[in-house]
């Protein structure tokens, strides 16, 4: 007999890194405003992690990764011509980061719009 538990999606907790953004209020022009985008996962508290969706999270996770590993390079020759070598290494890997996290933002999105407009036809 198996319990009807209700299963936490762990995705939803990537909406704790938005309270960072609060740190952007005692030090202005830090650029920590931009954690305030990491709220949009509140949403998946909601989302019952079922395979499908397991499924969409490691496709759109390799992406991700992916994109992270393919921009990294280029990011650090740029910020290495615009700013200087000893400031290029931090700077690549922000945009980096920032290129990775909106890659697996868009690409989990577009999983699961074409999941739920399969399920409606």
């Amino acid at each position: 007999m198996e319990r009807n538990k209700k299963r936490i999606n762990y995705l939803g907790f990537l909406s704790l890194l938005s309270l960072i953004a609060v740190l952007g209020i005692r030090h202005p022009g830090s650029g920590l405003f931009g954690f305030f985008g990491f709220f949009y996962y509140v949403r998946y508290f909601w989302v019952v992690p079922d395979e499908l969706f397991l499924l969409n999270v490691r496709k759109s996770a390799s992406a991700a990764f992916m994109a992270e590993m393919v921009f990294l390079v280029p990011f650090m020759f740029i910020c290495a011509a615009i700013y200087g070598v000893p400031a290029a290494v931090p700077m690549a890997f922000g945009l980096s980061f920032c290129v990775c996290i909106l890659s697996f933002t868009v690409s989990l999105t577009v999983w699961e719009w074409r999941e739920r407009r399969g399920a409606s036809e």
